[in-house]
């Protein structure tokens, strides 16, 4: 951890702030709630507040640091302009690292807090387009513009993986889903899906190759044999031409229970195997 020291001033479009380096490493950037409080016109009293009621979601020397009860850090209170008074009076001060305050963002979610952010995104978007151009810019940019960007990467991150794990849980839960009813659409759903991890239609048909080919595996059967012998009855029986060549695999599997058991044992499992919540993000 690092020692704090204040920049000075900056500012953000008309968002004005006190500059801190350190405390969450060499050169991290880091806001006061005092002043976050300002630029929402809220209170530190309600931010704390805010913080505390949510304080498992903040990580401390991460995300956030209480100023007051970190021997490390109490002497830098006076050179915060904190007097003897509020210090007294205070039951934290925090600091809050870019990180820290991309979660908090999120917590506030009030009319402040969108105006806010649509003034830092329009800062931040313009931003980033000039800098995925010339990546090295980025170290041309302000402290105060460099601090902003990864605070939205930092939220744009942690949206993205709440959306993996979304999509993971949909995907699990359509793979357990798996039963008797409505067997040939979830199948045919999770190996399509099984495809787009491995390129498209072409592996489609592969994928559904090898599952076919397992089920006879795992049942000691033959799905071929069985469509030619289901055909050759159909013929028997005075089937048309187009419904004969209508039928398929899935067609035999659904002629015998256990069979089919087996073949939704082998989607799952394949499922499972080729990650299927994995390339969605």
């Amino acid at each position: 951890m690092n020692d704090l020291k204040v920049i000075g001033k900056e500012h953000i479009g008309k968002i004005e702030f006190t500059g801190i380096e350190g405390g969450f490493g060499k050169n991290k950037k880091a806001m006061l709630v005092k002043d976050i409080a300002k630029i929402h016109d809220s209170t530190t009293k309600r931010i704390n507040e805010l913080i505390n009621r949510n304080i498992g979601r903040f990580k401390n020397n991460i995300d956030v640091i209480d100023l007051l009860t970190s021997n490390k850090f109490k002497v830098v209170l006076n050179d915060l302009k904190f007097s003897a008074k509020t210090i007294s009076n205070s039951k934290n001060v925090y600091l809050l690292s870019e990180r820290g305050y991309a979660k908090l963002l999120k917590i506030l979610d009030d009319d402040k807090a969108w105006d806010i952010y649509d003034e830092l995104v329009d800062n931040y978007f313009n931003m980033r387009k000039t800098i995925k151009n010339d990546v090295s810019m980025f170290d041309e940019l302000s402290p105060d513009l460099q601090m902003f960007k990864k605070i939205f990467d930092n939220a744009a991150e942690q949206q993205l993986a709440i959306k993996k794990v979304d999509h993971k849980l949909d995907n699990i839960t359509e793979i357990v889903s798996l039963s008797t009813t409505g067997w040939r659409k979830t199948a045919q759903s999770l190996i399509h899906k099984m495809a787009k991890t491995e390129g498209g239609f072409g592996a489609y048909q592969q994928i559904q190759s090898d599952i076919y080919k397992e089920t006879d595996e795992r049942a000691g059967s033959s799905l071929k044999t069985r469509l030619t012998n289901k055909r050759k009855t159909m013929a028997l029986n005075g089937a048309s031409k187009s419904a004969i060549e209508k039928v398929n695999r899935l067609d035999v599997l659904a002629d015998d229970k256990r069979l089919l058991q087996i073949y939704m044992g082998v989607v799952k499992d394949f499922a499972i195997k080729y990650k299927v919540w994995e390339k969605e993000y």
